[in-house]
């Protein structure tokens, strides 16, 4: 099948709820939108189940710009966005847009498909994915990239390349695209390029968590890093992707996890993904966490990765490196603007090395089947987790759970 369908629904608009964010910080409302048809290389997919990210929660607190409140046209908008989004070291801030959908950790079946879409079919179980791959340019066919060149990643309010929406409401009112998902509507449109058919057998609310965070920290552990077996392992943070990646670092053989958290009680949670030993930085008195990991380690870790998102941090992790061959790996977000700096003389006379990692280095349309079958078999941990499962209704409940940090990741289902 080739931009062909036989749902009764292909090539029209869809009729549908959604979850809203129409003002930064308000509570989401539930409203019928409208779900325009795919346009060519698109596809128009029925969402089953999405799960709750910080990034779905960062961008909700995201105040807008008085440029953006403004109504002009949307290239102009758009415009804007893109410079507040490529020069924000100058204005020292991310875009932000309303009304928006957000939401994109997410798992679903294929609707209908626009022209020229021949890699899924009606019927297919997919998983939409914010990083696309291409196939075809330089970086899709090396083993060294997961960056696409021909769509490069950026944060725009569009579903992609022509720049306009495939959602409206019922007053006719333009909804923004949220990372090329918006999975918080029972149906979406995403480029085929975002699109990864999936091993149907896998549990929808296990499969959704691989659109993003759980991902990006195992393929930290399992691509980036290329941590080996027997080696020590450090993680500043343990969140869900801290907790991800030590989760990676269990699989590929790490003899030594630890975790670095101002939580204490993340060292019984980390524990359930292999982290051995914990650092609280408030309980180590005069000394700097660096110099607790150098006295346990006999040296430093192997491998550190930050994922917080501050600055401070990676040099503390790269401070905890072992000289010779340690690797830190950066996965957090820090402000745009924020810079790091370090020692000429050290990094020469070290040889340690330093690296960011986008999507953990994951190439999604070979690399999620490989995780999808390490769930099935058993080996990858992905019911730990889940801590909550809400209904769409319920949304709110998830993003009060998550900032309330009682949840790892919430699973939110949509009614059939």
């Amino acid at each position: 099948m080739d931009g062909k369908s036989s749902s009764n629904t292909a090539g029209k608009p869809i009729r549908c709820r959604a979850v809203i964010a129409r003002k930064p910080r308000e509570p989401l409302v539930i409203e019928e939108v409208i779900v325009a048809a795919p346009k060519p290389r698109e596809v128009r997919i029925k969402i089953i189940c999405t799960s709750l990210c910080h990034s779905d929660i960062n961008y909700w607190k995201l105040e807008v710009d008085s440029c953006s409140r403004s109504k002009f046209n949307k290239s102009i908008v758009f415009f804007l966005l893109m410079l507040i989004n490529d020069c924000c070291f100058l204005l020292k801030r991310s875009p932000a847009i309303f009304p928006r959908i957000l939401g994109h950790e997410a798992i679903g079946v294929v609707e209908s498909v626009g022209e020229g879409v021949h890699e899924v079919v009606e019927g297919d179980t997919v998983i939409p994915m914010f990083l696309p791959d291409c196939g075809e340019c330089a970086d899709c066919l090396s083993k060294k990239s997961n960056l696409c060149s021909k769509y490069p990643f950026h944060c725009t309010p569009w579903v992609g390349r022509d720049e306009t929406s495939r959602f409206t409401d019922m007053n006719g009112e333009t909804l923004y695209h949220f990372l090329f998902v918006s999975s918080f509507s029972e149906y979406t449109v995403v480029e085929v390029a975002r699109v990864i058919k999936v091993d149907p057998a896998i549990p929808a609310n296990r499969g959704c968590l691989l659109s993003c965070g759980v991902s990006t920290g195992v393929g930290a552990a399992w691509k980036a890093a290329n941590v080996e077996t027997g080696t020590t392992v450090a993680i500043f943070g343990l969140g869900a992707i801290g907790l991800a990646v030590a989760e990676g670092a269990r699989l590929c053989g790490a003899k030594r996890i630890i975790g670095v958290d101002v939580n204490q009680d993340k060292f019984e949670i980390g524990k359930k993904f292999g982290v051995t030993d914990f650092v609280n930085p408030r309980n180590i008195g005069d000394k700097t966490v660096s110099q607790v990991i150098i006295e346990m380690t006999d040296g430093g870790a192997d491998y550190c990765f930050e994922c917080v998102g501050l600055t401070s941090l990676v040099h503390e992790a790269y401070a905890s490196s072992r000289k010779g061959w340690g690797k830190t790996v950066i996965l957090g977000v820090d402000q745009p603007e924020a810079m790091l700096t370090l020692s000429s003389f050290e990094v020469l006379h070290t040889g340690k090395s330093i690296m960011g990692s986008l999507f953990g280095g994951l190439k999604p349309k070979s690399d999620i089947p490989v995780l999808i079958k390490r769930c099935m078999d058993k080996e990858l941990q992905l019911d730990a987790f889940v801590t909550h499962e809400v209904e769409f209704e319920d949304i709110n409940k998830a993003f009060d759970l998550l900032l309330q940090g009682k949840s790892i990741r919430c699973v939110i289902w949509m009614k059939e």
